[in-house]
């Protein structure tokens, strides 16, 4: 559950799954919205293996993760050391009220199958005026993708269990008391093409840039950036 999870269920044996997410895209959103800040009190929900929990705290943020899989944090150790890394299950968040400025989760939300669980606990540890920021696949596309990934109409179901399309994912935050930014950030990057044409073949990149989804509407995109602050 993290940017770099490559634990997390996929078929084939694809390299790329050391670093299953767009580095360079979420490191842009970060960028965009400013998130990166000495001092700043920031939760990562699946962190994986660590590394973007190592990198935020060596920038001076108090920041703490929290990840499924026992495996990946012991992993998480072995590569950075005691990292502040807590085991969960489910969506309750080990954490009091108002514990932080900003949640962050990357390619993490489609694989929670109680949403709504999981953002009343997002809102419950975000300070007033905190931020929840995510990126998750958009409804529309990844089910076309996935379905022609894994070569089946329903295998690949149990794991993207919560895709969400843009009018869902701005209602579902709303209902929990978010006022939802949906960010324009292109994730067209050399990691993209390559998923593409390990996945898709040839064609793969080549209806990438004939068709390239960062000119696509916000609604239309193939994953959605979102600033989702809490009111």
């Amino acid at each position: 559950m993290s940017a770099d999870a490559g634990a997390r269920a996929t078929p084939g044996n694809f390299e790329l799954r050391e670093e299953f997410g767009n580095a360079e895209a979420n490191m842009r959103f970060l960028a965009e919205v400013r998130a990166i800040a000495p001092g700043v009190r920031l939760l990562e929900i699946g962190s994986g293996r660590g590394a973007l929990l190592h990198y935020l705290i060596e920038r001076g943020m108090a920041a703490q993760g929290v990840e499924v899989s026992a495996d990946q944090i012991t992993e998480s150790r072995r590569r950075f050391g005691a990292l502040p890394l807590h085991k969960v299950a489910g969506a309750a968040l080990p954490f009091p009220e108002a514990s932080f400025d900003i949640v962050l989760s990357f390619d993490v939300f489609e694989h929670i199958a109680d949403t709504d669980a999981h953002l009343a606990e997002v809102r419950r540890v975000l300070a007033p005026g905190g931020r929840y920021l995510l990126q998750t696949p958009n409804k529309w596309t990844n089910t076309v993708f996935e379905t022609i990934r894994w070569k089946s109409l329903t295998s690949w179901r149990a794991d993207h269990c919560a895709l969400h399309t843009y009018g869902q994912l701005q209602r579902r935050l709303a209902q929990h008391g978010f006022a939802a930014r949906f960010y324009d950030i292109p994730v067209v990057t050399e990691f993209f093409l390559r998923k593409l044409k390990h996945y898709l073949g040839p064609p793969g990149p080549w209806l990438a840039r004939l068709v390239n989804p960062d000119k696509l509407p916000l609604r239309l995109r193939t994953n959605f950036y979102v600033e989702a602050t809490r009111k």
